[in-house]
């Protein structure tokens, strides 16, 4: 690109907000020139308002240290400085989907990590190497919100990524039943083991709102447009339990599939390393190589040697086998704040830019 977008991250002080930050530093499409937060983070330095509440593992941006953090419900304010934004606020859903819908109908499209609007039917809600089409329900939403280039896209929740892209690359042998549990990474709730000194040797079997999200989400990335809403897919049946475990970042799922269709191992495996979207055909900048990958060995995939596969932008699975009541069962992992977060809005963000979508103002 000639000259890089004008980015806004909304809630930049949270930890998905830090995340956008750290991702989007030397992007070379998108530099970050607005950072917006809660009115008590408004009028200090990003550095101030974060505080000692860094949570990357990586250093703060040097190029976000100095920005000003402006008050994110000044709405025109904030548009007027950007031409796009990231939002990652810490709202309840009624104040999430006004306030996006506010930025959307002040002629600033919205990326969101959020899902106050994964079910709004023109909303598109994507994991671009799957269904990119689903923005083609942008021109609908414009109608409804009478804007010109304001609009809202979401992505999915982290919990999905680690078995949806799988079940996506084998939907010629027609998965028809799916049982999965997922033990999901404590960053998922935003935390750190300083934040949450309890998760310390623990697991708690519920997280809030999660296994309907886990069960529902995928059939409306396996949805089509129809008459101007995304209408989602009525299979796979899948059912679901979320577990919070004592790890840092990284969902992993155990999953069980039955076929219509009765596909050997050798199929299986080389449906998913052979998987490529419009992501890997674009070349986009943050799309990963290799999308998924197999890896062979008993004891993979694991946290400690895989969640960073493709700079956390890849899906590792492993353990691929037989099962004596479902046909298959294998165990995936993705990065649940790269993929399944703020690295998948930035890829949507990729997309969009590249299919027209977004532009300088």
């Amino acid at each position: 690109m000639e000259k890089k977008l004008r980015v806004g991250v909304l809630g930049a002080t949270g930890m998905v907000g830090q995340r956008f930050i750290s991702l989007l530093e030397n992007h070379p499409w998108f530099e970050v020139t607005t950072v917006a937060a809660s009115p008590r983070s408004a009028n200090k330095t990003y550095e101030e308002a974060v505080g000692g509440r860094w949570k990357m593992t990586t250093p703060m941006p040097e190029a976000v240290k100095k920005l000003i953090v402006m008050n994110v419900n000044e709405v025109e304010r904030v548009a007027a400085s950007v031409d796009f934004v990231f939002s990652a606020v810490d709202m309840t859903k009624e104040e999430i989907r006004a306030i996006e819908e506010a930025y959307a109908r002040a002629e600033t499209p919205v990326v969101s990590n959020n899902s106050a609007h994964r079910w709004t039917p023109d909303v598109p809600m994507v994991i671009p190497e799957i269904n990119p089409e689903h923005f083609d329900v942008i021109p609908f939403q414009r109608k409804r919100l009478g804007t010109q280039r304001g609009f809202i896209a979401v992505k999915p929740n982290c919990s999905i990524q680690s078995y949806t892209p799988v079940l996506s690359a084998w939907m010629e042998f027609d998965p028809y039943e799916v049982a999965a549990s997922t033990y999901q990474a404590i960053s998922g709730a935003g935390k750190t083991f300083k934040d949450w000194p309890e998760m310390v040797e623990n697991v708690i079997p519920y997280i809030g709102g999660e296994e309907e999200k886990s069960e529902k989400e995928p059939l409306r990335i396996w949805g089509k447009l129809e008459d101007g809403v995304i209408k989602p897919a009525e299979n796979p049946v899948i059912t679901c339990q979320c577990i919070r475990v004592p790890v840092l970042n990284g969902h992993t799922a155990a999953v069980f599939v039955k076929f219509k269709k009765k596909p050997t191992k050798e199929q299986l495996i080389e449906k998913l390393v052979s998987y490529k979207g419009l992501p890997q055909k674009l070349s986009l900048p943050s799309a990963p190589r290799q999308f998924i990958r197999y890896l062979n060995e008993d004891d993979r995939p694991q946290v400690t040697l895989d969640v960073d596969f493709e700079k956390g932008m890849g899906i590792s699975v492993g353990r691929l086998r037989e099962d004596s009541v479902y046909d298959w069962k294998f165990i995936g992992l993705s990065h649940n704040t790269v993929r399944g977060a703020a690295g998948g809005a930035v890829l949507c963000a990729e997309l969009l830019t590249k299919q027209g979508y977004m532009e300088a103002k």
